[in-house]
C-alpha cells in the first residue's frame, strides 16, 4: 500500500514523502511547511490535482 509519511526536517519545518510498497521514496513535498496542518492540506492538494495533470516531454 502507497502511504504519505508526514516528518519533521532538522530545521523543525513539517515536510511529507510518498512511500511505495516497496518502501521506496517516490515524491516528496520539495518544502518544508510551518505547521503540520499546512503540510496536510500539501498532501490533499496533490491527492485531488495529480490525477488531472498532463503528462508533458520537455526537451
Amino acid at each position: 500500500m502507497y502511504k504519505f509519511e508526514v516528518y519533521k526536517d532538522k530545521g523543525g519545518q513539517h515536510r511529507w514523502r510518498l512511500v511505495a510498497p516497496n518502501g521506496k521514496s517516490i515524491a516528496d513535498s520539495g518544502e518544508g511547511y510551518s505547521s503540520r496542518q499546512a503540510c496536510l492540506d500539501g498532501i490533499e492538494s496533490v491527492k485531488k490535482n495529480a490525477a488531472m495533470a498532463e503528462v508533458v516531454e520537455v526537451p
